[in-house]
């Protein structure tokens, strides 16, 4: 690799950041690890204030009372309905039929859910399933709806809260001055991932939430707080996790959910295969019992916020890889989740995937054990491995061979054309467009971080550009765009392509494609 000030400049943004800005190049040219390892120690860094964002737990219960009411509202039109069928049935002077059939249609075909409180099914945070699947397609699906079609609907609540959340990510990305924070809050919020299919209103809370505070905190810390929260208990279905010995489940007959324990064992701390058993998951599991939130339907203060039920949670001392914790509640969990965090298994687990996520799909191993030790020698401080990762050379020596994912390459393509016209929806469709929608990834693992599931999307990828091209040439000069987004990393090449384009829109989409602006 080239030890040029400008070339090592271009390859921090673009490898450690989110991209270059205009004369962002030459800005930090004098020293790159010194403005990477600056940016850690800004004030706030990486934290999202925003007066529009609700808590995840305030804006599951707006959405979760929204719905309610156009339910109530639905059946208060049916029942209107209803009445005046009958009423005009009974005015048929010896019509029995009419009067039979308005009894009929009396009775309303919808019931409010009356689940009961004790229930931990009555939080029903996922109700309906098929509506929050896709926040940005809800519509209120009205039977007398008289509006013209061929107008666009303003977005209502639901929609409102998922896209407050989204700008906020997005503004967050844009603005920073050079995106290494927010890096690893993209990483740190894929490793412990939620989907918005499942918690839509909850996705854009919990990572600001669980994962922004902690993101240059301790690794324990961010545990805790990713495991313990609302989003990724009803994700992994602990919520619904009683203990077959419990109070609820002695009376209740409900079980225990597995998933939650194996998932936190074997992608969120110590990684498959590191000699743990299924006894081992099982007991994990009924440490974690208790572990819920509160009905939505019955505590309008604090519905679907996190809260430890001992009438569901599991008595007695629990065995996991071969240490006995003791009842103690709550604190039983968060003891397995102590020593789950400075597990020798953990620290590789943790710096493999950081290795991966930043330099490369096969990472250097010397680079794997430099930031291994160092999670171990701080005790899990994420801002001491972040200084780490930065200060190995194997980071710098590298070729720079690593696919950006989608979000990363529309990122770096917005910060270099800022004025580019778009806004929070359309941002959201070219992300699922490319494979990548926001908070959603397609399994528990999250979203791949080496090149083989994205390689294909590259046709995809020249489709917005192209797009991009046609509506920024007028105010883009090629030439300037490939100085901000490259400068010394663009290839012979690439600069000839560019110059040698039948048009200045061609040009502006060769740029955004260039082999360098997709490598990291």
């Amino acid at each position: 690799m080239s030890t040029d000030p400008k070339f090592q400049a271009a390859l921090a943004l673009h490898r450690f950041g989110l991209g270059p800005k205009a004369g962002l190049i030459d800005a930090i040219a004098s020293d790159p690890r010194g403005a990477l390892l600056a940016e850690l120690e800004k004030p706030g860094i990486g934290l999202v204030f925003d007066a529009n964002l609700m808590s995840a737990s305030k804006s599951s219960m707006t959405a979760f009372m929204y719905r309610q009411e156009q339910m109530a509202m639905r059946i208060a039109k049916q029942n209107e309905k209803n009445e005046m069928a009958n009423a005009a049935a009974a005015e048929a002077p010896g019509n029995v039929m009419a009067k039979a059939d308005a009894k009929v249609a009396a009775k309303p075909d919808q019931k409010p859910n009356d689940a009961k409180p004790s229930d931990p099914k009555a939080t029903d945070p996922k109700e309906p399933k098929m509506a929050d699947a896709k926040p940005d397609a809800l519509a209120d699906k009205q039977a007398d709806d008289k509006a013209d079609p061929k107008k666009p609907k303003p977005p209502n609540v639901q929609q409102r809260i998922f896209r407050n959340e989204a700008r906020a990510h997005f503004i967050a990305a844009n603005t920073a001055e050079i995106g290494f924070v927010e890096r690893l809050v993209w990483f740190w919020s894929n490793h412990f991932c939620v989907s918005a299919d499942v918690v839509p209103y909850m996705a854009g809370g919990y990572e600001r939430e669980a994962i922004r505070p902690h993101v240059l905190g301790r690794f324990a810390d961010m545990l805790v707080a990713a495991e313990g929260h609302p989003a990724m208990l009803i994700y992994l279905d602990n919520f619904r996790s009683v203990g077959p010995k419990s109070v609820a489940g002695l009376i209740g007959k409900v079980g225990l959910n597995e998933n939650f324990a194996r998932e936190i064992l074997e992608l969120h701390t110590l990684g498959v295969r590191t000699g743990y058993t299924q006894a081992d998951i099982i007991a994990f599991a009924k440490v974690l019992t208790g572990w819920t939130i509160l009905p939505a339907a019955t505590n309008p203060d604090h519905g679907s916020e996190f809260v430890f039920n001992p009438r569901l949670h599991e008595p007695g001392p629990q065995t996991i890889m071969g240490k006995v914790y003791a009842e103690v509640g709550v604190n039983q969990g968060r003891a397995v989740f102590a020593d789950l965090a400075r597990h020798p298994a953990t620290a590789t687990h943790v710096a493999t995937k950081l290795a991966r996520h930043f330099v490369a799909d096969d990472p250097p191993p010397a680079l794997v054990k430099t930031l291994e030790q160092r999670f171990r020698d701080s005790d899990g401080d994420l801002k001491e491995i972040a200084k780490a990762l930065v200060a190995a050379p194997e980071t710098w020596d590298t070729p720079m061979t690593k696919l950006k994912r989608p979000n990363e390459w529309l990122t770096a393509m917005r910060r270099a054309i800022p004025d580019a016209p778009g806004d929070v929806v359309q941002g959201l469709q070219a992300r699922a467009r490319l494979g990548e929608p926001l908070w959603r990834p397609p399994q528990p693992e999250g979203f791949s971080d080496v090149q083989g599931p994205w390689a294909d999307g590259l046709a995809q990828r020249l489709d917005i550009a192209e797009i991009v091209a046609s509506r920024v040439e007028a105010t883009v000069d090629p030439k300037d765009l490939l100085e901000t987004t490259l400068g010394p990393l663009a290839s012979a090449d690439t600069r000839r392509a560019v110059a040698r384009a039948d048009s200045r829109q061609q040009a502006i989409a060769i740029a955004l494609m260039a082999p360098e602006f997709h490598r990291r």
